[in-house]
């Protein structure tokens, strides 16, 4: 099952759940919002459902949304609809294949995706490129390699039945590293009391 597949087929279970931690991702988007300004252009890659875009546009200029999985797409659209929000953009793709000028971005976000792309290097590289000078990356990173669970046998036997997708192993240490080398500089980790395996970072583009 491709990754689009996946996310296809989990999308109305997915829109459903309620936010594991609601504390945590509050204070996580009261820190974007201090990033935010009326006429800031913002790109949020891994946009699920549109939850936080939807919550963040009257902060911002204009947000584009971007997910791999059409169905995902397809419920943001209607949220975006009952809602009534004009300044947000929901697009269906990979961040490679996404038709965005350089330097286009004061913001980009990347809230629990980083650990589901197969080069993040790559991907870090996109978003530095996609900034403007100055503008900021803000990322909530699942650092599962720190845990003392095994997630690697059971992510892959939900993998080997379906109910998971590839998920990618790394510590803290090595993103803040992956993030330096792509250009970043300014590179911190704010404390917004996530769980533990959660680190959430900022970094700017000189």
């Amino acid at each position: 099952m491709t990754t689009a597949a996946f996310w296809d087929s989990a999308a109305e279970k997915y829109a459903a759940q309620p936010v594991a931690d609601v504390e945590a991702f509050d204070r996580k988007k009261a820190f974007t919002r201090e990033h935010l300004g009326p006429n800031a252009q913002v790109l949020e890659i891994g946009c699920g459902t549109g939850s936080l875009a939807l919550s963040m546009a009257k902060d911002a200029g204009h947000i584009h949304a971007l997910d791999v999985s059409a169905e995902m797409v397809r419920i943001a659209n209607e949220k975006k609809a009952r809602q009534g929000v004009g300044n947000v953009t929901f697009h269906c793709g990979t961040l490679e294949a996404a038709r965005f000028p350089p330097q286009n971005f004061d913001a980009i976000w990347a809230y629990s995706i980083l650990h589901l792309v197969d080069d993040r290097p790559h991907v870090l590289d996109r978003c530095f490129a996609l900034l403007k000078p100055g503008g900021v990356l803000i990322a909530s990173n699942v650092c599962l390699a720190e845990s003392w669970i095994p997630y690697r046998p059971i992510i892959g036997l939900m993998r080997w039945l379906g109910k998971a997708p590839q998920v990618y192993f790394y510590d803290r240490a090595t993103i803040t590293q992956e993030i330096r080398e792509a250009g970043f500089v300014r590179v911190e980790e704010v404390d917004v009391g996530a769980k533990k395996l959660v680190a959430f970072t900022i970094a700017r583009r000189p």
